[in-house]
């Protein structure tokens, strides 16, 4: 009787210490799982952790979160993206704005290096799009190059900085930014 107690408690114990080691590496197992790893292809979706888009097919450089903030008329836009260079070289990249703009940008980044555009202390100043043709909730089409990659061309979508957290993000000053439209619907409802 005796030994099946103490074998009783150390199966208790085993089954305790395999519950918690269950716990704490099933976390990281499932973190595994919802960390899918698309393609390089046109026709995949490719998760963006914010309202950008991710831009592949870019030769030596990964593009992240591209968006473009635009003054209510959408005449001007600021490029919001990441720019991560992994590589021991730096590279040019190359983007040209939409048919009608006729903006072309091009940005260095330097090796081993992310350039990010934004408003923080520690985010560089955003490459302004002149002539950009597209109004806030719109999409613009990007051609993005670097290296000896043949370039892609991408629907960028374009906000504007009636949202909070994108203030001040849109060409001229702050005193020009207008509030967001409400839908009158939205309003109304209890």
């Amino acid at each position: 009787m005796q030994r099946e107690g103490h074998f009783a408690r150390r199966l208790a114990a085993v089954s305790a210490v395999g519950a918690v080691l269950l716990g704490i590496t099933g976390c990281g197992f499932a973190g595994e799982l919802g960390q899918v790893r698309f393609p390089a292809d046109p026709d995949v979706y490719r998760f963006s952790s914010g309202d950008g888009v991710n831009i592949e097919g870019v030769g030596p450089l990964a593009v992240r979160n591209v968006l473009v903030v635009a003054n209510e008329a959408g005449t001007e836009g600021s490029l919001i993206a990441a720019i991560v260079n992994n590589t021991d070289d730096e590279h040019m990249l190359h983007i040209v704005v939409g048919e009608s703009s006729g903006t072309n940008l091009e940005i260095l980044i330097p090796a081993e290096s992310t350039v990010s555009f934004g408003d923080y202390p520690w985010l560089q100043d955003p490459p302004v799009i002149e002539g950009l043709d597209a109004i806030p909730g719109s999409m613009v089409e990007m051609y993005f190059q670097a290296g000896q990659s043949a370039g892609t061309v991408e629907e960028v979508p374009v906000l504007g900085g009636c949202l909070e957290y994108l203030d001040g993000l849109e060409p001229g000053s702050p005193e020009d930014s207008a509030e967001c439209p409400v839908d009158e619907e939205l309003q109304r409802a209890p």
